[in-house]
């Protein structure tokens, strides 16, 4: 389990107002995920099993992705998700760099070219995300919260944007509600998580909740 000791050195962090102690909400927060992450997995428990037999079909490859990702405080978790793209993305990724479409240390490709074409139906449904209830049932993530980064991506934030990790990661949060990724830049991004963390509250949880049902109904923003 790695950590990453956060610094405070830079004029923006002298500017930044660490997240207050909010115990009580915290042990709501937790008892929400759990139940909700539950129900969830038995409601789409038919889902898990059409995805699962569709990528087999397709490629026969391993129906689940597992990643290294960053949590609070920068402790490294294994994410899961449904696999959408090619069983060798992963090495595939330092040949699409130069063609990366965020102005940050995230990687997006509008038509990357690893993606499978049932990754592309689940992607656009956002129904690869669905394992990482799993995860938030393990206590590795929150219902909402900041989009967990990858390792690498950390090794390149500024201590500013080491903030984001000031609180548990989620499968949801403000900048996936807020139009597409791809139209935003990364500095946008990170402020859109201290707003969350600066605003947290089981009716800001619930109003991204609301949002995030309405981006995927509408197939709209980033997710």
């Amino acid at each position: 389990m790695q950590t990453i000791q956060k610094e405070h050195s830079t004029t923006a962090d002298v500017q930044y107002e660490e997240p207050a102690p909010k115990p009580v909400y915290d042990v709501c927060k937790r008892v929400f995920d759990l139940v909700m992450s539950a129900l969830a997995l038995i409601v789409f428990s038919p889902v898990f099993l059409i995805v699962a037999i569709a990528i087999k079909c397709e490629d026969g490859g391993k129906v689940f992705y597992t990643q290294t990702r960053m949590t609070k405080d920068g402790k490294e978790f294994q994410m899961y998700k449904f696999r959408s793209m090619c069983p060798d993305a992963d090495k595939k990724l330092d040949e699409l760099m130069a063609q990366n479409e965020l102005d940050g240390p995230a990687f997006k490709m509008k038509n990357d070219p690893r993606i499978t074409k049932v990754g592309n139906f689940i992607r656009k449904t956002s129904i690869d995300e669905l394992p990482q209830l799993v995860n938030i049932i393990k206590g590795d993530m929150s219902i909402i919260g900041p989009r967990p980064p990858l390792p690498r991506e950390v090794a390149q934030y500024t201590p500013y944007q080491m903030h984001r990790l000031d609180v548990k990661t989620g499968l949801a949060c403000y900048h996936e509600c807020q139009g597409r990724s791809d139209s935003r830049s990364f500095d946008e991004w990170v402020e859109s998580d201290l707003k969350y963390i600066r605003e947290r509250s089981m009716r800001t949880d619930l109003k991204i909740i609301f949002m995030t049902i309405r981006v995927v109904l509408t197939g709209k923003g980033a997710m």
